[in-house]
């Protein structure tokens, strides 16, 4: 299993809130400055999947991080958004933004567990994940959670980074993530492990149809993926 901190005895949970933690005051801008900006196109592209769910729709958004996608969701005009997170210090800096954008009537941010999600079964219209589910420590309990709490018919969206397959893509890619990556990250964010663990953490995620596999495992079904931005990152979207 690939933890953030080689040294640390504790759990990778523990150690991925303890990363986010760490870089949690720099996330936002290394989100933006490492994928010039088209993480926010992502996102946006994230959402418009969740189509075809009732109006008004109740939304839980899991490893909200400081709630960007929970904020992109608005699109949707829904009645309620929930985002969860272990990290304390990206849900405060969530908090803080939601309030200056006057949100908090709507968007909730808590902190949660993914694994041990605390809401009843069917109590969500649309779950989106963003860059989160490569980080759960049990991946298979972390999905069983999730199809657990979404309504019958309701919708899963999850975005996560995938490897490039084609050339000269996979090349730079691969360049970028092993080199430039983890350097920029460590001189800004002063955690010289968040952005080596990045790269690993991708490397070793069951990508594209074989996530499709670990999501139709637990009872997800319609399942589909695509590809974005020549395979940097990948889209899932499947039913209950």
């Amino acid at each position: 299993m690939i933890t953030p901190y080689k040294d640390n005895k504790s759990g990778k949970k523990e150690q991925v809130a303890q990363m986010f933690n760490n870089i949690a005051r720099r996330y936002d801008f290394l989100n933006h400055f490492l994928s010039l900006g088209i993480d926010k196109i992502w996102r946006k592209k994230a959402i418009r999947n969740l189509h075809g769910i009732p109006s008004n729709p109740v939304i839980l958004d899991v490893a909200t991080g400081t709630g960007d996608l929970a904020i992109a969701a608005l699109k949707l005009n829904p009645e309620k958004v929930i985002g969860i997170d272990i990290s304390l210090e990206m849900l405060n800096i969530g908090i803080e933004k939601i309030k200056k954008k006057k949100l908090d009537h709507i968007i909730e941010l808590k902190k949660g567990d993914s694994e041990n999600l605390e809401f009843e079964s069917n109590s969500f219209d649309g779950l989106t994940v963003a860059f989160g589910v490569r980080n759960y420590e049990n991946l298979n309990k972390g999905l069983s959670e999730m199809y657990r709490v979404i309504k019958e018919n309701g919708k899963l969206v999850v975005l996560e980074f995938s490897k490039p397959r084609a050339f000269p893509v996979k090349q730079i890619y691969n360049f970028y993530f092993r080199y430039i990556l983890p350097g920029i990250g460590k001189i800004i964010s002063k955690d010289s492990s968040a952005y080596t663990y990045l790269p690993e953490s991708v490397n070793q995620f069951p990508e594209r149809e074989s996530f499709v596999t670990e999501l139709e495992k637990v009872g997800f079904k319609n399942t589909t993926f695509e590809t974005l931005s020549f395979g940097i990152a990948t889209l899932y979207v499947a039913k209950k």
